[in-house]
Order: structure tokens, then sequence, then C-alpha cells
């Protein structure tokens, strides 16, 4: 609800009216692009008030031009934030800041500082967090202490219409619309879907699609350690009326046995992942610090493998990206018993501002999930693919029209290909065309 920009606007006023000779503020955050949010807004305030004359903006600062009072951006780096004497200090969305001991740290400089000069002042702003975070611990105190003076402002913000808060609330999980709206905090710990969404998601029939014809297809396995499951999933990408879906063909899961140390048989999975990559022309997505040797195995006899880095980047987009299938709509899955059950176990918890990761409870696996979402993600970061044709001098020939364009379809076909990032990945002319397709086309009928 604008706290930045209103608390520029303050800063501003202030430097030009009290601020001390000389004196000396900074504006601290979790990072110092984030803290440059208050001084890009006061450079806005200052543009349009055309008060140029009267401030003197740097990359870095801005300062009285009349008495030399000045307001700095600063680094989050806790150890050298001490031994400042300043008149005013900004803190910006402390809540969200990383519980680590620098940032302890750099509360602790910013909190001392303050009766070093008479009339000190301290600003903190900030949407609300996890309960465990620094940003709760200060609120609490300051919520009961004479020294401060707390303001807390609900949202949604008034100004939103219907269309906003809905929209809003579909974006946001559970957590996050209860922290950054409603400002309460709470903890980021929040289940991936619900039994609705699930039961959505769900098609009746066979539970094992059969491969189609010029259809890209991406398999991922996640090998689960001691006494966990092993989920192999193989999956692909399609346009319907209602959007793009991600289709799982087919679900294929391995428990460990008590004859074998708690373990999968890892020549039985290796086995499969074969068969079925080879099956569905699929390429094979996985954690290289659980299946190194077992991909590298497969990779061998011609499978395509590609790692999905696990990541705190790689692991909150997988998580996010299988969130927002199953909210949308937009992810069709079989109708497997455990399939069913680690979906609706598995939770979303948060390793960060902004940043979450999939976790099963005790008790529970979600290997499969986990493999869905390698697929999702993958099949979701890629354009969707649109019908194709060939120019050629004098003549744009639609796929399937001559024997020429047929075999080209053919060769597609054969190599999982589609037409046009063939093209882009032969990089060949109309006349190279021409002559791939003879080649096929005799290679067809022999």
């Amino acid at each position: 609800m604008s706290k930045t920009t209103d608390v520029g606007a303050l800063v501003l006023v202030l430097l030009l009216t009290e601020a001390p000779a000389g004196s000396s503020s900074h504006v601290y955050a979790a990072d110092e692009e984030q803290a440059e949010l208050t001084l890009d807004a006061m450079r806005g305030f200052i543009d349009r008030a055309q008060l140029g004359a009267q401030l003197r903006v740097t990359s870095s600062s801005v300062t009285n031009t009349a008495n030399g009072a000045t307001v700095t951006v600063e680094t989050s780096d806790g150890a050298s934030a001490f031994g400042k004497r300043p008149w005013l200090q900004v803190v910006d969305e402390l809540a969200v800041w990383p519980n680590t001991s620098n940032a302890r740290t750099l509360w602790s400089a910013i909190v001392s500082a303050v009766p070093k000069v008479p009339g000190g002042r301290l600003i903190v702003i900030t949407t609300a967090g996890s309960p465990t975070g620094i940003g709760a611990k200060v609120w609490a105190e300051a919520e009961v202490s004479t020294h401060w003076r707390t303001s807390k402002s609900p949202g949604p913000a008034p100004w939103w219409n219907a269309d906003d808060i809905d929209a809003t609330r579909t974006a946001l999980s559970a957590s996050e619309w209860r922290r950054l709206i409603l400002c309460e905090f709470a903890e980021g710990d929040d289940a991936l879907t619900s039994p609705e969404d699930v039961e959505a998601a769900i098609r009746s029939g066979s539970a094992v699609l059969a491969k189609r014809t010029g259809i890209e297809y991406v398999a991922a396995l996640d090998v689960g350690t001691r006494r966990d499951l092993t989920a192999l999933v193989v999956g692909h990408a399609e346009q319907r009326e209602a959007g793009r879906v991600v289709v799982i063909d087919r679900v294929m899961s391995w428990r460990p046995k008590d004859g074998q140390g708690g373990r999968v048989d890892l020549g039985d999975v290796e086995a499969a992942t074969l068969r079925i990559c080879k099956e569905y022309g699929a390429k094979l997505r996985f954690d290289r610090m659980q299946a190194e040797q077992l991909t590298s195995n497969i990779a061998r006899e011609g499978i395509r493998t590609e790692e999905y880095v696990f990541s705190s980047a790689g692991a909150n987009r997988l998580a996010r990206s299988i969130w927002g299938s199953l909210r949308d709509r937009a992810l069709e899955l079989p109708d497997d018993d455990e399939l069913r059950r680690e979906f609706l176990a598995v939770r979303l918890i948060e390793t960060g501002p902004g940043t979450v990761k999939l976790q099963n409870p005790p008790g529970s696996h979600d290997d499969i999930v986990v493999a869905v979402g390698m697929v999702v993600t993958d099949l979701t970061q890629r354009p969707a693919l649109r019908h194709g044709s060939i120019t050629m001098p004098g003549s744009t020939t639609a796929l399937g029209s001559t024997p020429a364009a047929l075999s080209i379809e053919r060769q597609r076909a054969a190599s999982h290909i589609p037409l046009g990032v063939m093209a882009l990945r032969t990089g060949f002319d109309a006349e190279g065309l021409r002559r791939i397709a003879a080649e096929r086309s005799r290679e067809c009928r022999s």
C-alpha cells in the first residue's frame, strides 16, 4: 500500500525542513537493490516537484544543498554498519530479511546507533513475514513499547476491485496471501494442492496413454534414497480449447524391498527407464545427485538425458510450476492411488523470501510429484508449437500436399522433432530441404 513511496516523500520533507546541517541519514534493506527503491521514489518526487535546486541527487544519495544534510543508500553488510552516527535511519522490508548472522548483526548496528545523535529517528516499513523472523520479533516488541509508534494496514488495498482481489488471491499461496495482503505473520507451510484440484486433474479411463505420432515426449526419473520410492513419469504438452495442458501419459513407481536393505533394485529401474524412453522417444530429465551412474548408462544407449539442477532456484521453479499448473487446471494426471496420496500430502515450504520448495511430511513420499514437476517445468518453459509450412521458390507447400512434403513429415515423425524446430536446427535452405526429403523418401521406400 505505497509504503516505500510514502516514506520516500516523508524523508524528503524531513531532509528539507528538520535534518541538522551536515547530518547523515541512511536507508537499509535486505540488499542494496531493495534499498534503492526508496531512493527511486525520492527521485520521482524531486523531478515532479522541481526540487533539483534544493536537493542534489547522485547514484546512491540525496543531499540538501543548503545545509549538506544527506540521505544515503547503504549496503546490507552488518560489519560495516557500525560506527555511524545517523540522524535518521529507514529500514525497508525487515520481515523478509533472511534470518542470518549478517542480518542480525546489521539490525543490531542500526538499533544501537539510534541514541548516538540527539533526536535520532528510526523508521521501519515492512510487509508481514515468518513468525520466527527478525521482523516478527521487532513488531511484537514495538507493539507494547512506549518507544515506538506502530501502524498496521491490512489489505486488500481499498482501491482494488473484485477482479484485482480474485486475481491476486489466485496467484498467491495461502500463507503468502496472509502475509502480503492481510498483513499477518504466518509460516510459509502450505499444502501443494487441494483435493478438488487433484480430482480435477485426474483423467478417467486408461492410466497409460499410448505413444502418438508427432508428439514430443519428456520423461523424468526421481530415484529414492533408502526406504523411499523411485518414480518414473512420461508426459507431453498439448493445446486445448481452454489453453495449454501438460498430460502425464504414464507413471511407474518402485518400492524398496526388505530383502535388499530397504533399497530399490536400480537394475530394474534402469531397464524400465530405458524401455519407456525408447518406446515414447522421450528425453530423460533427472537429478544427478541421485542417478548419475544410472543415467550415464542410459545415455550410452542413445537416450537424450538432461540434468535438472535442484538448486534453490531450480527447486523453487519446480514447486511453483506444478502448483500453478494444478491451480490453472493445466495438468492432466492418470488415475493412480499412490499419485493421489503424494499430491495431497506434499507441502510447499518457504526457504527464503519468495522462494519455496516441495517437502513431504514424515512417513509420506514426494517422488512421483517431483518427477511430474520436472516434466511440467520442462514443457512449460518452452513456447507452444504451431503448425507450419515450407516456403520454396515460387510457392508455399502446405504440409502433406506433395511427396516431398510427405517425406519431410515422415522424417519429423521418425525423429520426434516438430517441423518448425527441424528447419531451425538444420539451417538448410530450400534446396537442402529437398535433398533431405529425397534421401528420407528413399529410406522410407526401402
